[in-house]
């Protein structure tokens, strides 16, 4: 094992991580790096790593996506612990959440648009006005003053004013759906999630999500942000821009890149291995360390 492997002290809890994807299309390269990066930081600390599928936003799902997502992950070595957790089986918990923000003052309806709100912080027009719970409204938390402060392993430190970096925000949708910031932070809260391990482009969801633990009393989870995989125009890879199903690739070749992407340098001997001896390899020489310090990384050519 690598030297340079993050080591817990002996009052933390045991190591406990997850990857979170949302099944609206098959697993591309950019999330595999997400799954490979946070498999590997359970293994190296002997903890566990869960598998959750945010499926809690059904127009937007593929038929039969969370199964390839299972698939690939399988095919390249990368199992789970446990049970598959589903969000959509959650929404109980969520609503819960939702009714102390609401009982104790902390969040409001609110009927304004995206359109009225545009880009701008969002101005409270909705905090005081006691809109009726009946038509079409959302709920948005107050953040007050609220500071929040962040040292990321991979980014570096930052600090956020939530009132002047977007204002109180959203945790209960229109369509009378738990937001992702409510519902992520509740989940991981009963999961005992203590590290999260996901994108940079996801970095400034974390000072929300902190002021959502902070204000349900939940636990504080870490945050660690890997570089974006862009593709040479810069575009982020995803779903919705077809980045290409690793499904259909060589499980080997798209693990050595993926290492490779993440500064880990595994040999040249691994292209003849199977997959369980690549990520054996990766497991006994894993070094945060290495990983880029940047938001976003090209992803070379296959």
């Amino acid at each position: 094992m690598s030297t340079s492997a993050p080591v817990r002290a002996a009052t933390e809890p045991p190591y406990r991580g997850r990857f979170a994807p949302s099944p609206t299309g098959p697993l591309h390269f950019g999330s595999l790096v997400t799954a490979l990066a946070g498999f590997l930081q359970a293994r190296t600390q002997g903890g566990q790593w869960h598998l959750r599928i945010d499926d809690i936003d059904p127009p937007r799902e593929q038929p039969g996506a969370a199964d390839a997502i299972r698939f690939a992950l399988t095919r390249c070595h990368l199992h789970w612990d446990g049970e598959v957790i589903h969000q959509r089986h959650k929404q109980d918990q969520h609503r819960a959440a939702l009714e102390r923000l609401m009982a104790a003052g902390l969040a409001y309806r609110c009927t304004c648009s995206r359109r009225m709100v545009g880009a701008s912080a969002y101005p409270g027009t909705c905090r005081s006005a006691n809109r009726p719970a009946q038509g079409r409204f959302s709920v948005r938390v107050c953040v007050g003053a609220a500071t929040v402060s962040l040292v990321d392993p991979i980014q570096g430190p930052h600090l956020w004013q939530l009132d002047r970096e977007g204002g109180d925000f959203v945790v209960w949708r229109v369509e009378n759906l738990p937001a992702y910031h409510l519902a992520a932070v509740v989940d991981d809260a009963e999961a005992g999630i203590t590290e999260v391990v996901r994108g940079a482009d996801l970095l400034d969801s974390a000072p929300r999500q902190r002021h959502l633990q902070s204000l349900l009393g939940l636990p504080i989870a870490t945050y660690l942000h890997l570089p974006v995989a862009v593709d040479g125009a810069g575009q982020k890879l995803s779903k919705q821009a077809l980045a290409p199903d690793i499904a259909g690739q060589a499980p080997v070749q798209t693990l050595l890149q993926a290492l490779t992407w993440l500064g880990q340098e595994p040999p040249v001997s691994l292209q003849r291995a199977l997959p369980r001896e690549v990520i054996e390899w990766a497991i006994a020489h894993w070094a945060q360390s290495r990983i880029p310090r940047l938001r976003q990384r090209v992803v070379p050519p296959s």
